[in-house]
């Protein structure tokens, strides 16, 4: 448990102080009585979408909470993971004044995001084997550091942080330590959801772009204190989920059954595609993955990349970023496209 936590000094004033705005559903919400809505100015006549979706996407979080055993209060839903991390910044690093803590190699949008919001990021490269490399984090955080971004299993390398680390980061860091699980339904270590309740500096999000196959309706989900949820409903845009993408997402939670099919058939493509690129000679080596995808050192990255890519298989060239020179990033696609892959990465030399 962090006993130095407090996240009323921790949110930005302005944001402590704001009153959100009230939209027309959220003023008044449906009890399935018949109702002649004229409250919105919306279009009376019917086209499916002519109404407002719900703000707060009560149907979907429900089931949501059923599937993750949280309450409702802990869940925040945006428009792609990407704007629950936008959020984040927004409410709780002051720009000018606070910083983040990132650890390349990870995910892009962390640094991007800082950038926007004009916020510090702080990088500390993981270890040479993608460990976190916690005396150096401990060391770079100040007053000012606001939030750590630990991406769990990691973009691009593939790999879960080791559970002692994580713990010590939330033991001795006063700030928010936000979890990225967007590859967690691929990944043989457990959610960190399980430690939200001792932990009130812990924020996991999550998708639905990965596992669920929902890439294109933009879902992401944010699981958090109810205190820490509450803080970012303040910001958030009125309406950020749509109406489809609500629906969409709905059907999807709602047939389980599918999806976790989906990602076994997709854990025995890893395993497959692993073994395959044992064979291929200029493959140097193969890192263990917990996500849906592998990461590979090659003799020569972009000519590797470019001899694919006319073969017309793409993939993603990861050699500029820290720790990754010569590294490719390959997705596990079907059977039939990791068969196209493996034929591919065999027939060039």
């Amino acid at each position: 448990m962090n006993t130095n936590f407090d996240l009323n000094g921790l949110v930005r004033a302005n944001v402590a102080k704001l009153r959100p705005y009230s939209s027309a559903r959220d003023e008044f919400q449906s009890t399935g009585t018949e109702m002649v809505f004229l409250d919105a100015n919306e279009n009376p006549f019917q086209t499916d979408v002519n109404r407002y979706p719900d703000p707060q996407q009560r149907t979907l979080k429900a089931e949501l909470a059923k599937i993750k055993g949280v309450a409702q209060e802990n869940i925040l839903l945006g428009n792609g993971s990407d704007e629950v991390l936008d959020l984040l910044f927004r409410a709780f690093c002051e720009p000018k004044t606070d910083n983040a803590v990132t650890l390349p190699p990870t995910y892009g949008m962390y640094a991007v995001l800082a950038n926007i919001n004009n916020v510090e990021n702080r990088e500390i490269l993981l270890t040479a084997d993608f460990e976190l490399n916690i005396s150096n984090i401990l060391r770079a955080i100040d007053k000012n550091s606001k939030i750590i971004f630990l991406c769990s299993p990691n973009n691009p390398t593939g790999n879960s942080f080791l559970e002692e680390g994580v713990l010590e980061i939330l033991e001795n860091f006063s700030g928010l330590v936000v979890i990225d699980e967007a590859y967690i339904d691929f990944s043989k270590q457990e959610s960190w959801l399980k430690k939200l309740r001792s932990y009130p500096n812990l924020v996991i999000t999550q998708t639905l772009s990965k596992a669920y196959g929902m890439a294109g309706i933009r879902l992401g989900i944010c699981y958090a204190s109810a205190e820490i949820i509450s803080i970012l409903n303040k910001i958030k845009p009125p309406y950020n989920v749509n109406e489809l993408s609500q629906r969409r997402a709905l059907e999807r939670v709602n047939n389980m059954e599918a999806v976790k099919q989906e990602v076994a058939d997709i854990l025995k493509e890893r395993a497959r595609l692993f073994e395959a690129l044992l064979d291929v000679d200029y493959i140097q080596k193969i890192y263990d993955s917990d996500a849906n995808f592998i990461l590979i050192k090659v003799d020569d990255a972009t000519k590797r990349y470019s001899e694919l890519l006319e073969m017309g298989i793409v993939i993603r060239n990861r050699t500029s970023q820290p720790l990754c020179e010569n590294t490719l990033r390959l997705t596990v696609g079907t059977a039939l496209e990791n068969d196209r892959l493996i034929t591919a990465l065999k027939a060039i030399n």
